[in-house]
């Protein structure tokens, strides 16, 4: 396999990203990792690998703002949701005129706040993305954080949260935003992984995906939680190659 790093320009910001692509000539079907909230794409690393020596190229980014550890640009208290949102858009349009990848083929993976942003992204691109993969997708996100802050007076101009600093555009942009009024509209195949012991995002967000998306499929993960152990990550990783072959043929 070939491993690429890519710098991108987006809105005066730069996003990092590992462009991994099988040996050989051709163009490939290909994968975008987006990490949950302060991770990076080195997350996805060894997916992307497993992909890559199974014909599958993969292309694992870090989210401007979305870690301390992000090789992007960007203070993570100007990320939001939102800016995501315009970094996925444009590492879609980069693999789109990539040579080594082919534009029709191309799917999203997107695990925990990388998952919701995922599912965003796709419901604008409908006809570009293939099939879509949600790791325990924080489709919470929005709820909670309204709950937290009723009042937009309530909100901090920065909040700590595992971490990491969130500035208060963070949460102003989340008021009033409703995730399953900005999804359903993709028709092709949903794959949905979620961990039984899920502490972080209930069981009900993932069953309430069933009502809104017409071909979905949910696999629960016994034993395991907002985060897979080793043999639960490995399970993911063949169950995405899976999904891209069927998906392809």
């Amino acid at each position: 396999m070939k491993k690429t790093e890519v710098r991108l320009s987006e809105n005066g910001r730069e996003l990092y990203g590992l462009l991994i692509t099988p040996e050989g000539e051709g163009k490939y079907p290909a994968v975008i990792f987006s990490h949950g909230y302060n991770g990076t794409g080195r997350d996805f690393e060894r997916m992307g690998e497993y992909l890559a020596e199974n014909g599958v190229a993969a292309f694992c980014l870090d989210f401007c703002g979305g870690s301390v550890n992000s090789r992007s640009s960007m203070a993570t208290t100007d990320m939001t949701i939102f800016t995501e949102k315009e970094d996925l858009h444009r590492v879609v349009c980069y693999m789109k005129e990539n040579h080594r990848v082919d534009s029709d083929k191309i799917f999203l993976f997107g695990g925990s706040q990388g998952g919701l942003v995922s599912a965003l992204v796709t419901e604008e691109i409908k006809e570009e993305v293939r099939g879509l993969i949600l790791l325990f997708p924080a489709m919470c996100i929005a709820d909670n954080w309204n709950e937290r802050f009723p009042n937009e007076e309530d909100i901090p101009e920065v909040q700590e949260l595992l971490g990491m600093n969130l500035g208060k555009n963070f949460f102003l942009t989340l008021r009033g935003f409703d995730v399953y009024q900005h999804i359903g509209g993709y028709e092709r195949s949903v794959q949905v992984i979620y961990g039984e012991n899920d502490p972080i995002v209930s069981l009900d967000y993932m069953e309430r995906l069933k009502t809104v998306y017409q071909d979905m499929k949910l696999d629960i993960f016994k034993g395991e939680g907002h985060g897979f152990s080793e043999e639960g990550n490995r399970r993911v990783a063949e169950m995405t190659l899976e999904f891209v072959r069927q998906k392809i043929a």
